[in-house]
């Protein structure tokens, strides 16, 4: 029996990416170079070696750009200090968050108004967790699993919302909520699910090709949170699956005990790079594909004025 490949769609590049990529090559084009990108405008190192090849000076903080420079915000959102910052140097700045981590900074700061303390859900350290924080830091306690929801100590049982990550799995955001509310009876939440809809349809397609396949391969960064995500859907759909960046992250034993391949990809992954595996899988003599569609996406985030 021929080996075949199984492809996820969706998968790669989700509107919010596409946004931000556009947004700092329409900054470029409008100002020359060099144009400063805050952290990596997505989490892909493909991307922002090629936005760096096109001018993009990528830094850690806005404390490393020079005063009255044009700086481009991430797409993973920044807290209210890094703003305060920016003015304060005076530099002409390009917000490229995306879209519905803004409606989560608006839920934060509409919970902090309320009084409440919040459970902010997600994984310490990732950068878009450090933006949501910085809505209401003093306000705000980092809950990563199900099992720190359950211990979580809260001062005001009784006046608590949460509010979540975007890229988080479903299955383990709901897992921490359910721990949450079984805590805490009258916590809130917002009125629509914080997981983005990129997100729960690139899980949603891994998850039926995680049925279909032996072993699934998420094109991805490994500071990609939704990537890792992909990951773990499939794994625990019952599938061997890895994460890579492209082709030369493949293990060929992984190719030798597979009988069909998936494939999918993180929601800031460019389809050249999915590309580049189906041409290493083809080289091999996989040459059968079969897409499987579970939605299709035709959201698109207009462009901030300043750039528009």
């Amino acid at each position: 029996m021929s080996k075949k490949i199984v492809i996820a769609a969706p998968r790669g590049w989700c509107a919010g990416v596409d946004r931000a990529v556009e947004i700092v090559e329409k900054a470029l084009s409008k100002h020359g170079a060099p144009v400063y990108v805050r952290k990596q405008i997505v989490h892909n190192l493909h991307v922002v070696r090629n936005l760096e090849a096109k001018g993009a000076i990528f830094v850690d903080s806005e404390a490393q750009i020079p005063e009255g420079s044009v700086c481009v915000l991430s797409a993973h959102g920044s807290a209210p200090a890094v703003y305060a910052n920016a003015k304060a140097k005076n530099l002409k700045l390009i917000d490229a968050t995306c879209p519905l981590v803004t409606k989560v900074h608006v839920e934060a700061q509409r919970f902090s108004k309320q009084g409440k303390t919040i459970v902010l859900i997600g994984h310490e350290g990732h950068e878009e967790v450090e933006g949501t924080f910085g809505q209401a830091p003093d306000r705000t306690i980092v809950v990563e699993n199900a099992e720190e929801a359950a211990k979580v100590q809260l001062d005001d049982p009784g006046n608590v919302a949460f509010v979540s990550q975007t890229t988080l799995s479903v299955d383990e955001a709901m897992s921490v909520v359910g721990a949450l509310r079984k805590r805490f009876p009258l916590i809130t939440g917002p009125t629509k699910d914080d997981i983005c809809y990129a997100s729960q349809n690139r899980q949603t397609a891994v998850r039926k090709i995680a049925g279909l396949a032996d072993l699934v391969l998420v094109v991805g960064s490994t500071n990609s949170s939704n990537s890792n995500r992909l990951v773990e859907v499939a794994r625990e759909a019952g599938a061997e699956s890895h994460l890579v960046e492209n082709e030369t992250g493949i293990d060929q034993r992984w190719i030798d005990r597979a009988e069909t391949i998936g494939i999918s990809s993180g929601a800031s992954t460019p389809e050249v790079l999915v590309d580049r595996v189906i041409d290493f899988l083809a080289s091999k003599g996989i040459v059968e594909i079969e897409e499987v569609r579970v939605a299709t996406e035709d959201i698109r985030f207009p462009l901030p004025a300043s750039v528009s």
